[in-house]
């Protein structure tokens, strides 16, 4: 009895100390959120039996909003139903191939799907996403293909006086090719930084799709983070983990980043296999990164060969309009425009910046697309960009 009772405390310590070795073992709810359907609806499932409303809000609120659950025209919300078991449940319509991003609100509380892992942040807001697939979103699927590698580095910046953290992606095959490779410098807007056209953007997934089925050339892809405030993106920086805020990150000295973008191309053609040539560069961006990639190009005006200026505007005075004639006489492969018909925030600037280069008959691809200022016109805009990259 002796020996049992032994053998019991031992067990019962192993048993102690196994639970305090692990973590995260608690707040999950057993069940399956975000289901993508084979008609692409998508099921979703919160448990809160004592709520007295869930809704779903989501950037795919507004087309699923008259499936047969209903919902609140003009909120982004829809609400969900209520079952015996206290599980909240919404199956929308069929929606298009896309990757989305949504909250729920439980009783006018925002908060993430606890069965959903996968969030991401932009700025200081968080939400989850899903990808419905069957279309343009499977370029935005991680596939079957040879992938390539992303890296985070950091490079000396002597004219911001500081380390700067930079995204890299190398295709497929770089580590032991030995070739040299074209590169693209892909830049984000206001509210971003060098994560986020990895995150929302996908631009990992769709570079190595589109060079996988031999739409685009292998290049090397360079996201940079374009407020000179900051070191790196949030929690990634000496400043640690807190809130982002316009205050903290988005002091920036104009012009800045501009200025000292040629600390970022040294970085790269100092560490990297790249074909250091005109010919072989491109630079774009979207809204302020479209901005900047406008206003890089014409400063360094016979550097980049192709220009993509997504959802943006670019203006200035007699030296701007001289700077991009220079640009453009220089020779140009490809100055590229993309802008949804919905994007009133930068919708006139646009078209007044489209009326300039007209009247300087200077010559630009235009792309016009449904929606607004939204990640679903931006990653559909580097898919059709970098096909025409480097040919």
């Amino acid at each position: 009895m002796k020996k049992l009772t032994i053998l019991m405390c031992l067990l019962l310590a192993m048993f102690a100390n196994t639970t305090k070795a692990q973590q995260n073992l608690f707040g999950g709810q057993d069940i399956e959120s975000a289901v993508v359907n084979d008609d692409n609806s998508v099921t979703f499932r919160f448990l809160a039996p004592d709520a007295k409303s869930v809704s779903v809000a989501g950037d795919f609120a507004d087309v699923a909003e008259d499936n047969p659950v209903g919902g609140v025209v003009g909120t982004g919300l829809i609400p969900m139903t209520k079952g015996a078991d206290g599980v909240w449940t919404l199956t929308t319509k069929p929606l298009d191939s896309e990757l989305y991003m949504y909250l729920f609100e439980v009783d006018g509380v925002a908060t993430t799907d606890p069965n959903n892992p996968y969030v991401y942040r932009d700025f200081a807001i968080v939400s989850n996403i899903f990808i419905v697939g069957n279309g343009q979103a499977d370029l935005y699927k991680v596939n079957d293909v040879p992938h390539g590698s992303l890296t985070h580095c950091w490079y000396d910046s002597p004219g911001l006086g500081m380390d700067r953290r930079i995204n890299i992606y190398t295709p497929a095959g770089y580590e032991t090719s030995g070739k040299k490779y074209p590169v693209l410098y892909l830049l984000h807007g206001f509210g971003g930084d060098e994560d986020e056209w990895v995150n929302f953007g996908r631009a990992t997934q769709i570079l190595d799709n589109l060079i996988a089925q031999g739409k685009a050339e292998p290049m090397i892809v360079v996201m940079t983070n374009g407020h000179t405030a900051m070191e790196a993106a949030p929690g990634e920086s000496s400043m640690g983990f807190y809130k982002p805020s316009r205050e903290k990150d988005r002091a920036d000295v104009p012009n800045a980043f501009v200025d000292n973008f040629k600390d970022v191309i040294s970085f790269v053609e100092s560490n990297y296999r790249i074909v250091p040539d005109k010919a072989h560069r491109a630079i774009a961006g979207l809204s302020m990164g479209g901005g900047h990639s406008a206003n890089i190009s014409r400063t360094y005006e016979n550097t980049f060969d192709y220009v993509g200026i997504f959802s943006s505007a670019a203006s200035g005075d007699e030296e701007f309009d001289a700077s991009l004639k220079k640009q453009f006489d220089n020779g140009l492969e490809l100055y590229w425009i993309g802008i949804g018909r919905e994007d009133y925030l930068v919708l006139e600037n646009n078209k007044k910046f489209r009326e300039k280069l007209d009247s300087m008959g200077l010559d630009y691809t235009y792309m016009e697309t449904d929606w607004g200022h939204v990640w679903k016109c931006w990653r559909l805009y580097l898919s059709e960009f970098t096909p025409l990259l480097f040919k």
